[in-house]
């Protein structure tokens, strides 16, 4: 916002856990205006999804933001979601009473379009999902990218995978549609696993929040205390209620790019069947090998790749944003 004006920003969500955690700092941040959300199938079912996003905005006090439904399943797999991880209802299991926001009454697809071209300055589009509404967005729409100015997305690894060995969850539920995304012709920042597991919100900070008497950075304080920040920890472990903020720094990065360092690489998706399906490819090789040598080189899309993060940086902001609803 260097030019007192306020980013305009889509968000492609499947509002699990952190989702949620995502866009409560969207809507209380003051740099971003949130022009729509859609939702699509992948942490938990799309119908959950939905209500899952209306109900974060309804407890965030947000204003009347277009939240629109998706895809209920990838381009070519089946549904595989990651509710345990995310509770039964995607949400942690926190009893929220259902909201009474509803859905707009056109498809994600038609929601993204009108919104990308309607926005008086080009959009910054942040899928924190798998890329199902994005991929179908871009093969039936393809126009959208001249009022797009990059998008900046949860997924993929240039290291380990969470999904598998070697693929996250959001590619791997959706990796053709990854590949498509890839391909937009527009910059993109990958905010993968290799960040987004640093940024952790600290036991002391997480326990104020769900003391607060503001719905929504009480509901940050729950929602952050179901994301344990050492694997294998139980949620409701009093001793361990430090919180990873997951999607949400995906959003930190539109706000603030600073706090993270990317490298431009070469990124490609693992498409064939077998143990790398869903693998992002992240080539950090500082200079061709054999393979090019003997077989000539191939484009592959250039991707603004995260591999560093100034986790105290993040921390403060999501802290300064959402209490101050």
């Amino acid at each position: 916002m260097t030019d007192g004006q306020r980013i305009p920003v889509v968000i492609d969500c499947d509002t699990g856990v952190d989702d949620a955690l995502a866009l409560l700092f969207a809507v209380r941040h003051p740099a971003l205006d949130v022009r729509a959300i859609t939702c699509v199938a992948g942490n938990t079912d799309v119908d959950g999804v939905v209500r899952n996003t209306l109900t974060v905005l309804e407890q965030a006090g947000a204003p009347g933001i277009p939240v629109a439904r998706g895809a209920e399943r990838p381009l070519i797999e089946s549904v595989r979601t990651a509710r345990h991880v995310h509770g039964h209802d995607g949400m942690g299991d926190l009893g929220l009473p259902a909201p009474t926001r509803t859905a707009v009454d056109v498809d994600a697809v038609t929601l993204l379009r009108r919104e990308i071209l309607a926005s008086p300055r080009p959009v910054t589009l942040i899928p924190t999902a798998p890329l199902t509404n994005i991929a179908l967005l871009l093969r039936t729409h393809p126009e959208v990218v001249r009022n797009i100015e990059r998008i900046v997305f949860m997924g993929g690894a240039a290291a380990a995978g969470n999904a598998t060995p070697v693929a996250e969850f959001n590619v791997w539920h959706d990796p053709e549609a990854a590949a498509i995304l890839l391909t937009a012709g527009v910059p993109i920042t990958m905010y993968g696993l290799d960040v987004f597991t640093r940024v952790v919100v600290p036991t002391a900070d997480v326990r104020r929040l769900r003391a607060s008497a503001e719905p929504g950075a009480r509901l940050a304080g729950e929602l952050l205390a179901h994301r344990p920040a050492h694997p294998g920890s139980r949620p409701d472990d009093p001793e361990e209620t430090a919180g990873g903020l997951g999607d949400a720094g995906a959003v930190c990065a539109v706000v603030d790019p600073e706090g993270l360092t990317t490298h431009r690489l070469p990124v490609e998706v693992s498409l064939a069947p077998g143990p790398t399906r869903g693998m992002t490819i992240v080539d950090r090789r500082p200079r061709p090998g054999e393979s090019e040598l003997h077989e000539g080189t191939r484009e592959q899309p250039l991707v603004d790749v995260g591999l560093d993060v100034d986790v105290e940086r993040y921390v403060k902001l999501y802290l300064a944003t959402v209490e101050s609803g």
